[in-house]
């Protein structure tokens, strides 16, 4: 399962490159990739929560050979869209891409709902999650080489196409996984939790916590992006973020080794420290030295998967039953809105200042995203007490 899981998300990290090269070898304006891009996250934002409640109530395998059949075919017109209209008809490719986003195969949410149901064991659960949220890392390296690869031999049509096929054969791999394991069937309907999820004991501030949690690695991978592009080579940008993933994949396999429950405020923490860490190492306070931004990007990044498994776990723990993919879509609904405030910010600082407001910014962030942690309650640790 986890495996599928993890190829039915591989598409995910290289979708919205495929589309920028797409866009904007077809159209020469990227002000028509960022809308086209923009339309697409909106729709994946909007149609998390609903996909997720279907995934709950309903077969989530044939959910999904449904819905990625969908989701293929948008990408397949969007990427075939250069041929058929031209480059003054591209808001039609916004429309196809908003549509397309809306019908994102939910294989990250009902994974994370299928791993409670997998082992009543809570030490069994915290390894899984921890584990996936380590291993996600590798996707976000390995997804975009993949389709950047592509798109240089091919062009952002074949670039297109291979998410395209990545999400089909992913989701319906996983789809198959399901079957066999025995998940295609929800719980009973006098097992489920009626009402509202976001009102939920504590799942509006763990969605809050949530976003503040996610916002900041987006801040830093643009901060990154720029440090780069304005005072090194765009070739080191994905040499640092290569190095901050793999400090990930360390402290997340350190942590999935431990059985102990994790303490959520505490692993947020020490991700904030990492961020705190890189301001005095980036312009404006320094001329930035690669190698130490390096060494920086090394360390801290172990926090960064044994916060984002804490958060999770906890998230689950939370999830009113038989609603857990479903809160999980309002999860990557948060994430989406984070990202989407804060960039703008993340831009500003960085015209205006510096990489190091940049960093700065993230780690408010994330010691915010501790501060919600705490008003997020343990059901684990209630239970023990009573």
């Amino acid at each position: 399962m986890l495996v599928w899981s993890l190829l039915g998300r591989l598409h995910l990290p290289g979708t919205p490159l495929a589309t920028t090269f797409l866009v904007a070898g077809w159209t020469g304006s990227y002000i028509a990739s960022g809308v086209v891009g923009g339309l697409y996250t909106v729709g994946v934002a909007v149609g998390g929560p609903l996909r997720g409640r279907s995934a709950d109530q309903g077969d989530p395998a044939r959910l999904l050979i449904a819905i990625s059949l969908a989701y293929a075919l948008g990408l397949t017109a969007l990427a075939f869209a250069p041929s058929l209209v031209g480059a003054t008809w591209w808001p039609i490719a916004a429309v196809v891409a908003l549509v397309t986003g809306l019908a994102q195969p939910p294989v990250t949410q009902i994974a994370r709902a299928a791993w409670p149901r997998l082992t009543e064991d809570p030490a069994a659960r915290r390894s899984l999650y921890t584990l996936e949220a380590t291993l996600q890392e590798l996707l976000w390296v390995v997804g975009p080489v993949l389709i950047a690869v592509v798109v240089a031999f091919g062009g952002g049509r074949a670039g297109m196409l291979t998410c395209a096929g990545l999400a089909l054969v992913g989701s319906c791999g996983f789809a198959f996984v399901l079957h066999k394991v025995g998940l295609r069937v929800p719980l009973e309907q006098e097992h489920r939790t009626p009402g509202s999820v976001l009102r939920a004991h504590g799942m509006r501030a763990a969605l809050t916590m949530s976003l503040c949690v996610v916002a900041p690695l987006v801040i830093l991978d643009m901060a990154v992006v720029a440090w780069a592009r304005d005072f090194a080579t765009p070739a080191a940008a994905g040499v640092l973020i290569a190095v901050w993933a793999v400090g990930s994949l360390v402290g997340g396999f350190a942590a999935g080794a431990s059985s102990a429950p994790p303490r959520l405020a505490l692993r947020i923490v020490l991700m904030a420290l990492g961020f705190v860490a890189l301001v005095p190492v980036l312009p404006p306070v320094t001329g930035g030295s690669t190698w130490l931004i390096g060494l920086v990007l090394a360390v801290g990044g172990i926090a960064v998967a044994p916060a984002l498994a804490a958060s999770n776990v906890r998230i689950g723990e939370l999830a009113p039953a038989g609603r857990t993919a479903e809160v999980f879509g309002w999860v990557m609904t948060a994430a989406t809105l984070g990202s989407a405030v804060t960039l703008p910010i993340a831009g500003w600082l960085l015209d205006h200042i510096g990489p190091a407001a940049a960093a700065g910014a993230a780690a408010v962030l994330a010691m915010a995203a501790a501060g919600f942690a705490l008003a997020v309650p343990d059901p684990s640790r209630q239970a023990s007490a009573a």
